[in-house]
């Protein structure tokens, strides 16, 4: 029989090239790019350069309709494709507009174009599937009082949608939700068109990043929200998201952001984004996080009993100086984790100093008492011990915190004030939107000393145990307490 229609003869033979493939390649398996706490996160051959992701909301007990689109380049030759996907239900996948066969393989999504795909060459990914919100307890949407958030750090990214789940491949971000009338979806970046209406009062919202960005920082918020809009140093947009009905009483929390941004410029450098503004949701976390332009917080941070005022405005700045370390620089590695947290912590500690509230050297003394503590338990600050399964938050413990900072602080009472003031600023500016690692902190800040930093630091990055803190004889040898 001769096939007559052309549509069907070229579905047909694609269907029966994917069936061919498929028979002589082995069993899909996920693969990673072998980070040493995640060694499955990520995938090798290619690099992302751009995500478009669409949303349609029902509720927040419901799966999301989605369409995930990626634009890479092949780094080699690809006879499959490895992405990070689990908790959703692919319907489809298309790979440079040919069907491409889908399966899973532990936390990947593996495609199989219909013909191999060549190196150096573009690719167009285009994925159909869902986005559950139900049943996840360690990252990925947040189920919030009107709503949903987005909590992707360290690895839950993947939960949401596909994507090479690792800061170490950043990209451009294009997010289009449908939410139903009354409700406000807001994500990271800017308004990339005005709202469109659409059947039965749905209403679709599109932003886009202006800065490449890791996929653990992405964030979209849909409820009913309230977006109060100002403007800080320099003419920066500044755009919080917070609950509607609590808005008279949040917004004099809102009004200090400003005088933050200011703050941080002041120390490091100009803003690095588009934007900023804290996205105040009603949920517990148990965290707030940096998501890039828009830092999620707990809405009992701000409503809730027996936080003072200048331990609020402390955990503000420090979300806020994730912009620079941790967003605009981010880690290489997961290891390198203590660059985000240290820095963030660092600056939280120096505005609660300048507050008069908490000083500088009383935390970092308390750090320097407990840090062998910290160190038995959860690893030195640049080489950190894995989190136990399903508790991924567990990575983030006291010692890439104030224990990184307590890092931070001898290189500036050994190299002097100035010259650490000197390491910070370029830090952020030589390695804005990119990735860095500690080696590279290690090298700047040994040319900036003017001197091999190498031996005084990698003690104070990955001994068992602390070494003397220069300057201060008085505190002697590290205590466990």
């Amino acid at each position: 029989m001769q096939l007559s229609s052309p549509r069907l003869r070229a579905a047909l033979l694609a269907a029966a090239s994917l069936t061919l493939v498929a028979a002589v390649l082995p069993p899909p398996e996920p693969l990673g790019i072998g980070d040493t706490l995640f060694p499955q996160l990520g995938n090798p051959g290619y690099d992302v350069l751009s995500y478009d992701l669409s949303f349609t909301y029902k509720d927040n007990k419901s799966p999301l309709d989605a369409i995930t689109v990626i634009d890479a380049r092949a780094l080699e030759p690809l006879e499959r494709i490895n992405l990070d996907f689990t908790h959703g239900t692919v319907a489809s996948a298309q790979v440079n507009g040919e069907p491409a066969r889908f399966e899973s393989a532990g936390e990947d999504l593996v495609l199989t174009p219909a013909s191999p795909v060549a190196a150096n060459v573009p690719l167009h990914i285009e994925i159909r599937h869902t986005s559950d919100p139900r049943g996840i307890s360690d990252g990925g949407w947040v189920p919030t009082d009107d709503g949903l958030a987005m909590a992707n750090q360290a690895d839950a990214a993947h939960r949401v949608f596909p994507c090479n789940d690792h800061p170490a491949d950043k990209a451009y971000f294009t997010f289009r939700i449908t939410a139903p009338a009354g409700l406000t979806a807001v994500a990271n970046g800017v308004p990339g068109a005005l709202p469109a209406p659409r059947a039965a009062g749905a209403t679709t919202w599109t932003y886009r990043t202006l800065h490449p960005m890791a996929t653990e920082l992405a964030q979209v918020s849909i409820g009913d929200s309230a977006v109060v809009e100002a403007t800080g140093p320099h003419g920066l947009p500044l755009r919080s998201v917070v609950p509607a009905a609590d808005r008279g009483r949040l917004e004099p929390w809102l009004q200090k952001t400003a005088g933050h941004v200011r703050w941080m410029e002041a120390r490091v450098g100009a803003y690095p984004f588009e934007n900023y503004g804290v996205l105040i949701a009603k949920a517990k976390t148990g965290f707030e996080l940096e998501t890039q332009t828009l830092s999620l917080f707990e809405n009992g941070l701000f409503t809730g009993a027996g936080y003072p005022t200048w331990y609020v405005e402390a955990v503000m700045v420090h979300e806020l100086a994730h912009q620079w370390f941790g967003d605009s620089v981010s880690p290489r590695t997961w290891s390198d984790l203590w660059l985000n947290e240290g820095h963030a912590t660092w600056y939280e500690a120096l505005y609660a100093d300048g507050l008069g509230k908490y000083s500088m050297e009383r935390r970092m003394r308390e750090a320097y008492q407990r840090s062998d503590q910290w160190r038995a338990a959860g690893g030195p600050p640049a080489a950190p011990k894995a989190a136990a399964p399903g508790e991924k938050i567990g990575l983030f413990r006291p010692a890439v915190y104030d224990g990184a900072a307590l890092i931070l602080y001898a290189l500036r009472q050994e190299i002097g004030e100035k010259a650490f003031d000197r390491v910070e600023r370029r830090w952020v500016a030589e390695n804005k939107d990119a990735t860095a690692g500690t080696d590279d902190f290690v090298r700047l800040a040994s040319e900036v000393a003017g001197r091999d930093l190498t031996a005084f630091l990698k003690p104070w990055l990955y001994g068992k145990t602390t070494p003397a803190m220069p300057g201060h004889p008085e505190w002697g040898g590290p205590k466990s307490v």
